[in-house]
């Protein structure tokens, strides 16, 4: 065996076989991977006391034609400092409370790219593309929106990635190999800093507390799934071009370092990590033509997820669409249902139930 293909598929085989072999209920199931999740991610103390301020400053303030956009900035954990674009509905009425979507972007050029921004921050021409501004398509329907810059995007890269490729789209691949060799992901300290923009959002007057939700595509999808399976104050989440099994995505082609969870697999796979999200609304948005999260093995995690869900007696908080498209975010079902399942309480209730 001088190609070492057949070794890496035993690997898998042999874990997948052992995992198959524990015998337990759902909750100890839950506890475990919530735990192992957390020991993956590698150790991140989150602020408490006087250190968790926040510190939140004003940067911008834009009047549109249906939304006020601000960009604020505000501490996370370490010392870091967080921008972020926050539209807010101008239906919102004075002492009005509305739910919130964590809205995380995937790679490209950070947080600008789903506000309707250019990277130089002018506007994107109008267009029928939702995915040309989606937190205005949230907007629109009702919901107060965040959209973070993550940590490696943005005005985020690292100064010497910066001064040394100016040209460089993230600092992706630095990042996780520092953070790596200290014990630690680039996937834990995005998810912990959505832990922490989740408790900013909580602070501020118009959103309502209980009814927060998440949505992520790509590379931000995996932010949105991992911190809504931690996190239980996310009610509902849109997962777009993301969900699928390890095996038949980032192991099965090149993908960008800050997908890997070093020691996972021993313990789950994908869509086990999806199912942590469970019993609370989760939404799978996926393109039948994605080159880099292939159709057929997002349909397993989907049917693995099904299963789960009419086991535990909430079929209804359960959907998908797969589009026709490719690796690409459609919303034509998603913006609506995450709407619905925020406004209407629908998500609230099904995480009561539980």
């Amino acid at each position: 065996m001088r190609k070492p293909d057949a070794y890496l598929n035993q690997i898998y085989d042999q874990l997948q076989h052992s995992r198959e072999e524990i015998v337990e209920s759902w909750e100890d199931k839950k506890l475990r991977l919530k735990a192992q999740l957390q020991e993956s991610l590698g150790p991140f103390d989150l602020p408490e006391g006087e250190e968790a301020q926040f510190d939140p400053v004003l940067l911008e303030r834009v009047e549109l034609d249906e939304a006020i956009r601000e960009r604020v900035e505000f501490t996370t954990l370490g010392g870091l400092r967080m921008p972020a674009y926050v539209m807010i509905p101008k239906s919102l009425k004075i002492g009005e409370k509305r739910p919130a979507v964590l809205l995380w972007h995937g790679h490209g050029y950070g947080s600008r790219s789903v506000v309707g921004l250019n990277e130089d921050g002018s506007s994107k021409p109008p267009s029928e593309q939702p995915s040309t501004n989606i937190a205005l398509e949230l907007v629109r329907r009702g919901l107060i929106v965040i959209a973070p810059e993550v940590v490696g995007f943005g005005d985020r890269k690292l100064e010497r990635d910066e001064k040394q490729e100016p040209n460089l789209g993230n600092s992706c691949y630095n990042l996780s190999v520092s953070l790596l060799m200290s014990g630690k992901t680039t996937a834990g300290l995005r998810v912990y800093e959505a832990m922490r923009a989740a408790d900013y959002l909580t602070t501020r007057e118009e959103v309502d507390a209980n009814r927060i939700g998440t949505m992520g595509h790509s590379g931000g999808g995996v932010i949105a799934s991992l911190s809504a399976a931690l996190d239980e104050r996310i009610k509902a989440s849109v997962i777009a071009i993301y969900p699928n099994t390890y095996r038949g995505s980032i192991l099965a082609m090149r993908h960008c370092l800050c997908n890997y969870i070093p020691g996972i697999l021993p313990h789950a796979e994908m869509p086990d990590l999806l199912s942590l999200i469970a019993p609370r609304a989760l939404f799978i948005e996926a393109g039948i033509r994605d080159p880099i999260f292939p159709i057929e093995t997002t349909q397993e995690a989907v049917k693995q997820l099904d299963h789960l869900y009419e086991s535990l007696g909430v079929s209804a908080h359960l959907e998908s669409d797969l589009f026709d498209g490719g690796h690409e975010v459609s919303g034509r079902k998603s913006f609506d249902w995450l709407s619905h399942m925020l406004k209407d309480n629908c998500a609230t209730d099904a995480a009561a139930k539980h």
